[in-house]
């Protein structure tokens, strides 16, 4: 192998980490084959003096990590095969191979026929160069006809066209031989020993055939989102060439407003500050945190969704213990002792007990961004993982965020995911698992489950380690607590309704949050409805909660009840009926609830 293989005029120094890695596996000579994916569609910055030069991916490649290599090929189903470099060579083979129909084939958009063109010419090159190392002795004729190019570059743009995810034979013949071809070019030892790479480049990693990615004699090298740090690189960038004026127009310094743009691609946040230049608008932390918030849930279609609330844990009743523990995390947040920080927290409890209210509550107050995992599931093949994966790559940029998954024990698969979806659950739960338990991800991605049936949660999934916090919440367990339940609903709703309003309330069948909502709507509908002089709304709150039957479904929400106990980490969290209750009891419990479920 070449001793200058992928290198070019920049500095290791000056390269990006995955192209640092990318350099260095080829220049060991273990691989040859490379599979970027991530955020492919963006710039990249290569700090080669004090402003860096800003580089589309294909031409990154070309002018850095394939300078001074004598054949550079391209392709895509779009474009066909160009030559960015070495044209001449190229089109010698095809009118060599080919004769009269090489420009017609050498135009070819067909990827079997292009992939067939492009493995003819490596293998041509490769003889080539044995005859051109063959000794004289040997009796090989030597001279022009014999030289071939030393070191050749194949890249394949938009990969999951060529070699998509899924069964090759049931795709196809074609797409069965250019994953053969893909195969053969990572696996054999003599364009391993050659200064030959191929490169496939594509956004989702999960879009490609798996036969490909988990070939061992290829590298994966995801291209991340910018970090805070290299986001203010950028705007270094911008500022000085590109974007003018952007300093005079912040109201905030550059490095607030990188940190404020994390989780953006370089080109979204270029378009973010050009729309507010050309438009002669001020950027201010509003404005930033709207732009961002925006731009992210259309890049990721869908897949998120950021939380803004309004409310704090102030406005959430009764649990002061809770409320107590959550305020300590967020302390300790901000002082960034993040190494004190849960991985995550499982919140449980019947339906109606406020498990997402306390979530936007808690988000109201943090200060980091708070983001809802949405349905990420698809029915195409891979189009699932992918979905994850472009999640998780936007999760880790955004530097520090809570994550909230709702309705978790049917979000989040399961390990023995059943033949029916194809073993989809199964890689969901893998793929969820990995991230989740990921130490470097402490105090900057926290995880929120919340769940009326923590014990359809894979074990594995709500362990120490991923969520360790387990945060139960129960129906009012007083009068009392009910009385101050109604008080914080009708705030949280801006009813007019006070305190002097509200009727005592009975002891027995007390109801949750969820069904005193309903109830307290339904008087305000009464009291709207009834003529004047209308009776005290006092009386008609009294009236309406005298009619309001329980649940007809007891039995099973005291089994979610039974659950959240079993599931409780710590007995603070308890109402004082539970804290006693040993774990032969509870089991003993929910075996008798068990039929009703």
């Amino acid at each position: 192998m070449s001793t200058t293989p992928v290198e070019g005029t920049a500095t290791k120094a000056a390269l990006p980490p995955w192209a640092g890695e990318m350099r260095e596996l080829f220049r060991s000579g273990s691989v040859a084959q490379f599979l970027l994916h991530g955020n492919v569609f963006d710039v990249v910055q290569l700090q080669d003096g004090e402003r860096g030069r800003l580089l589309p991916l294909r031409a990154f490649l070309d002018d850095v990590m394939f300078d001074g290599w004598e054949v550079v090929l391209h392709y895509d189903r779009s474009r066909g095969i160009r030559a960015s470099r070495g044209g001449d060579d190229f089109a010698s083979f095809l009118d060599d191979a080919l004769g009269d129909a090489a420009s017609d084939l050498a135009r070819t958009t067909e990827p079997a026929a292009a992939l067939e063109l492009l493995d003819r010419y490596l293998l041509r090159s490769l003889n080539l160069q044995r005859l051109s190392a063959a000794p004289a002795s040997a009796g090989v004729r030597s001279g022009p006809a014999t030289t071939a190019p030393r070191r050749i570059a194949v890249v394949i743009d938009f990969a999951e066209f060529v070699v998509p995810r899924g069964d090759a034979v049931a795709l196809g013949g074609a797409f069965s031989a250019n994953v053969v071809k893909v195969l053969g070019w990572a696996n054999d030892p003599e364009i391993l020993n050659a200064s030959i790479a191929t490169v496939l480049v594509s956004e989702g990693l999960h879009d490609l055939s798996e036969l490909v990615v988990e070939n061992p004699h290829a590298a994966s090298l995801q291209i991340p989102l910018p970090d805070e740090t290299a986001m203010r690189a950028y705007l270094g960038a911008l500022a000085a060439d590109g974007l003018e004026g952007l300093e005079e127009r912040c109201d905030l310094p550059l490095d607030v407003v990188a940190r404020r743009l994390t989780g953006l691609s370089r080109a979204g946040a270029r378009k973010a500050l050009g729309v507010a230049l050309r438009n002669d608008r001020r950027i201010t932390a509003e404005w930033l945190t709207r732009k961002k918030k925006e731009i992210i849930e259309r890049e990721c279609a869908g897949l998120l969704e950021f939380l803004e609330s309004p409310f704090t844990l102030d406005n959430l009743a009764g649990n002061d213990a809770v409320k107590a523990w959550l305020r300590e995390d967020g302390e300790l947040l901000r002082r960034g002792a993040l190494h004190a920080l849960p991985m995550g927290y499982l919140i449980a409890g019947r339906i109606g007990t406020g498990k997402t209210f306390l979530v936007q509550c808690w988000a109201g107050e943090l200060g980091i961004p708070c983001v809802v995992l949405k349905n990420f599931r698809d029915r195409w093949v891979g189009a699932t993982e992918a979905n994850l994966e472009r999640i998780f790559e936007v999760l880790r940029a955004l530097g520090q965020v809570v994550v909230f998954v709702d309705e978790a024990d049917q979000a989040t698969g399961k390990r023995d995911g059943g033949a029916q979806d194809g073993g989809l659950s199964g890689r969901v739960y893998s793929m969820l698992a990995k991230e989740m338990s990921e130490t470097r991800n402490r105090g900057r991605i926290m995880w929120v489950f919340a769940t009326s049936r923590p014990d359809l949660v894979e074990v594995d999934l709500k362990r120490q380690g991923r969520l360790d916090v387990h945060i139960p919440l129960f129906p009012p367990e007083t009068a009392t607590e009910a009385r101050a339940l109604l008080v914080a609903i009708a705030k949280k709703m801006r009813l007019p309704v006070t305190d002097t309003d509200l009727p005592e309330l009975p002891q027995q069948a007390l109801l949750g949050p969820s069904e005193l909502e309903g109830a307290l709507v339904r008087a305000m509908r009464v009291h709207e409805l009834s003529p004047e002089p209308r009776p005290a709304l006092r009386d008609t709150i009294a009236g309406v909660l005298a009619d309001v039957r329980p649940s007809a479904a007891g039995k099973r929400l005291e089994y979610m009840d039974m659950v959240a106990v079993k599931e409780c980490t710590d007995a603070r969290f308890l109402p004082a009926r539970f804290r006693d209750m040993t774990p032969e009891q509870i089991e003993a419990r929910l075996a008798e609830l068990r039929p009703f479920v």
